[in-house]
């Protein structure tokens, strides 16, 4: 009888357009999001967190039906109740209906809020863009006043420097008007679009119809080159809007912001209205900003309308946390590590490991960051794990020093040790880290 062939299995792996965040990653995570939540407390906002799951119909609503994400991009399903959810695309819809929900139109206006977390959609995995990503987000509810517009956008510049990043930073910027001057604006397009729809791609064909703006999104040369002569939005904004731009441009001036002023840029949402905003590295200026962005928002004044809230204007902003984090390994940003004087507790033999248990918990309380090896028996290899790991002092304990009461201090530097009693252990290590520390 033939012996039975044993397949391989192949391993699993994370799913495409997803990654691992590993230990030695942390670092920079734990970097950026305490500048954000530094950065955000400075200009008033408060933390919010909606779930990863919404009604597919939130984002059918607020985000639009013929936008990409929508259209291609979500991950949505149906439950054993009938449900249809969808994973989170985007943040500011499910804050809207967070604050809809919640109450909190009684809040002092302008409600400021900001969530950071995970956003999914189905896009093709490239350079800097994932199907499971994160992002930093701000939402300022309840205010038309134009200085908000003026301080979102000072705010990527803000959190920039707090991470120190030496790499300068501009705005792209535009305003999409509004109910009352966007329609004849659309108009126009289409007309124009419809004259050139033998040069469009196969998909901004049939944009013309349902959502002409999308078009200006279109990676393909030859959309790009049609767009270059599009009507200008900024011809056939009305007085209100015009004037709300001219006074967001006055206080980026007035802040010292760098931008760019484009008249083609429009954001792949629907909700947006009057200013929008992309940010860039200088860097790739050159490019004409053709690399991804590295965030961006704008202000969407009916949007709490359109989710069943009462009418008020907003907006909002959001920053993708890879691509940050890209910028911050990029450049070898120093990240602040707090020193911590690490103690590794080694033992030997069953009732010095048992004896072990209790001083662990005892320093541990007493705030002393320590380590152990409990699974290992020799003290080598305790020794060599303690070294690897960057303890500053290993705790011994073996069976005589367990029936006397006694513990083994040792340098781990100098390899220098000494016999001391248990109960001087935490006076002892105190004298030996504020010597260190000196």
């Amino acid at each position: 009888m033939p012996f039975a062939v044993r397949m391989k299995k192949q391993p699993i792996v994370a799913p495409k357009g997803t990654f691992d965040i590993l230990p030695q990653d942390f670092p920079y995570w734990d970097r950026l999001e305490e500048a954000i939540k530094k950065v955000a407390a400075s200009y008033g906002f408060k933390r919010i967190e909606t779930p990863i799951i919404e009604h597919t119909d939130l984002f059918v609503r607020g985000v639009g039906n013929f936008t990409d994400i929508v259209g291609k991009e979500m991950y949505s399903f149906k439950t054993k109740g009938d449900d249809e959810l969808s994973l989170r695309p985007e943040g500011t819809a499910p804050v809207i209906r967070a604050y809809i929900q919640n109450g909190m139109d009684n809040m002092p206006r302008p409600v400021k809020l900001f969530y950071v977390g995970p956003m999914f959609r189905h896009e093709n995995p490239q350079a800097g863009r994932f199907r499971e990503f994160h992002q930093f987000g701000i939402e300022a509810i309840g205010s038309s006043n134009p200085v908000l517009d003026a301080q979102a956008i000072k705010m990527f510049f803000s959190l920039m420097e707090e991470l120190k990043l030496k790499n300068k930073f501009f705005v792209k910027v535009n305003s999409i008007g509004d109910r009352t001057c966007r329609p004849k604006y659309i108009s126009a397009l289409k007309s124009y679009y419809k004259s050139q729809q033998g040069k469009l791609c196969p998909d901004c064909r049939k944009k013309i119809a349902t959502n002409p703006l999308r078009i200006f999104d279109c990676k393909n040369e030859k959309c790009t080159r049609v767009s270059l002569q599009a009507p200008n939005i900024l011809d056939y904004l009305c007085d209100e809007c015009n004037a709300h731009f001219k006074q967001v441009l006055d206080y980026l001036d007035e802040l010292g912001v760098t931008y760019l002023l484009d008249t083609k840029l429009a954001r792949g949402l629907d909700y947006y209205t009057k200013t929008v905003f992309e940010f860039y590295p200088e860097a790739n200026s050159a490019e004409g900003g053709k690399t991804n962005a590295l965030g961006g928002g704008g202000r969407y004044d009916y949007l709490v309308e359109l989710l069943g809230g009462k009418p008020v204007p907003a907006l909002g902003m959001a920053i993708g946390l890879e691509r940050i984090i890209g910028l911050m390994k990029q450049e070898k940003v120093k990240l602040a590590m707090p020193k911590e004087e690490r103690v590794f507790l080694i033992q030997l033999g069953d009732m010095a490991r048992k004896k072990s248990l209790g001083i662990f918990e005892e320093l541990r309380k007493n705030k002393i960051m320590v380590e152990e090896a409990f699974s290992k028996d020799s003290i080598k290899a305790q020794l060599k794990t303690a070294a690897k790991n960057g303890a500053n002092i290993a705790l011994i304990l073996g069976q005589k020093e367990a029936i006397d009461d006694n513990i083994i201090v040792r340098d781990m530097q100098s390899g220098i040790q000494e016999t001391i009693p248990l109960h001087k252990l935490l006076g002892e290590l105190k004298k030996r880290f504020k010597e260190q520390a000196a």
